[in-house]
């Protein structure tokens, strides 16, 4: 009964965006994926497979060491990514090419759920994050499959939603066999909303474990980004609409101090690259795209990233890094992706998201909280101005990263506890 009401309102809800969307494919020309998000498409052959489901691009990217993790422990076994974005999508074409098949994650409604399992075919799920869907996690539990919620989380803006449905989410996580949180406070409020409480675990964050850089990337980065040896260079990764005027606003002030200063912006929705280009030609600036360099440019050319997938390794580019989401109330972004790349860290106080990871860099003084333009421009001016005070802020926040290790060779041991063992059986 209750799950009913749920796919009914599902089905209104979507009824009520198909227009919006019907917009964005002939406006923007968004792909739809209709077929795929009803369930149909080409059924896999051969054994079961390693279902692994990631939302976007940042789980996407996260979901690497497990992809590695488990071609390591089932070498044998294939694997299906699934995605509902197109970025992550495309991060999964270029980071997992040959090692996973990539499919788009079906509509929550009962035909499609189950037209999808079938044409998938899995042996286990592995869903990053805590992505709860009713009837496809209904479907796995009647077919016998185990489903794990890897590097979950519970976030502040959802543990009050959640609370407000808890009859129908005790019977979802009823059908979930394990939960790998990220936290103590992430396994408390999962316990508070009705997982089993020999099903949760805390197994650390995921993406407080970097992958490698080569050897040579920050000087790979500034060959292709054309930057000069003393050149200095701020990135601004991962922002928001609303944030990209603050930090212009900023490097105008900066540009006071160091004229030669170079930025690179990375708009976390690449579909908002075009806007992004407009805001800064407006303030009078020259500006490219990454996808436009290497090529002749001034030195104080703004970069416009409107690739996908590079951000992480571009931050080794950088003498400072300013991470998204933060100065605007959208829970802030990965900022242990620069500070294992032993930069400062700067963000904005909207980090509900990132709480572990702003304690660890705020503590140990490699995280710097900016709350303005004015705050912002300040603490680049100075870190700018000392190349010592950078490097030992980088270094701190280097530390800080590291010393939450284990999250994946955890995550992994219950993966073969609960999912492959099972699954062998």
């Amino acid at each position: 009964m209750i799950l009913g009401v749920y796919t009914a309102a599902l089905g209104a809800a979507l009824l009520a965006a198909a227009p919006s969307a019907l917009y964005r494919r002939v406006s923007r020309g968004v792909p739809l994926r209709l077929a795929q998000r009803l369930g149909y498409g080409p059924p896999r052959r051969g054994r079961p497979c390693g279902w692994i489901h990631a939302v976007s691009m940042g789980e996407s990217i996260a979901a690497a060491p497990i992809v590695d993790g488990l071609r390591r422990l089932a070498p044998d076994l294939p694997l299906v990514m699934t995605t509902v974005t197109e970025t992550g999508a495309r991060v999964v074409a270029e980071r997992f090419a040959g090692a996973v098949d990539h499919r788009f994650f079906p509509l929550d409604l009962p035909g499609a759920a189950r037209r999808a399992v079938d044409i998938i075919n899995p042996a286990f799920v592995v869903c990053m994050e805590t992505e709860l869907w009713p009837n496809i996690l209904r479907t796995l539990a009647r077919r016998g499959v185990p489903v794990m919620i890897a590097n979950g989380r519970v976030s502040d803006r959802s543990y009050p939603r959640y609370r407000a449905v808890r009859r129908l989410l005790r019977l979802v996580l009823a059908d979930v066999r394990v939960f790998a949180m990220q936290s103590d406070e992430d396994a408390r409020r999962i316990l508070a909303l009705g997982a089993l409480p020999e099903r949760v675990f805390v197994t650390g964050n995921i993406k407080h474990e970097a992958l490698a850089d080569a050897g040579d990337a920050a000087e790979l980065w500034q060959r292709l980004l054309g930057l000069g040896p003393s050149t200095p260079l701020w990135i601004a990764g991962s922002t928001h609409r609303g944030e990209e005027e603050i930090v212009l606003d900023a490097h105008g002030r900066v540009g006071g101090h160091f004229p030669n200063a170079g930025l690179v912006i990375a708009p976390r929705n690449p579909e908002r690259v075009s806007e992004v280009v407009e805001l800064v030609r407006r303030r009078g600036l020259d500006v490219v795209l990454r996808s436009a360099l290497p090529r002749e440019r001034r030195s104080d050319t703004v970069i416009v990233v409107d690739t996908v997938g590079e951000l992480a390794s571009m931050y080794s580019a950088g003498d400072v890094v300013f991470v998204g989401g933060s100065l605007v109330p959208s829970g802030g972004h990965n900022m242990l992706e620069p500070a294992f790349r032993r930069k400062p860290v700067l963000f904005g106080p909207h980090t509900s998201n990132f709480r572990e990871s702003v304690a660890l860099l705020l503590a140990s003084g490699g995280g710097l909280l900016v709350r303005d333009a004015a705050e912002l421009a300040a603490e680049l001016t100075r870190l700018f101005a000392d190349a010592d005070l950078r490097a030992a802020l980088g270094r701190a926040a280097r530390d800080a990263a590291g010393s939450r290790q284990g999250a994946v060779r955890e995550t992994l041991d219950l993966i073969d506890r609960f999912l492959l063992a099972p699954a062998a059986l």
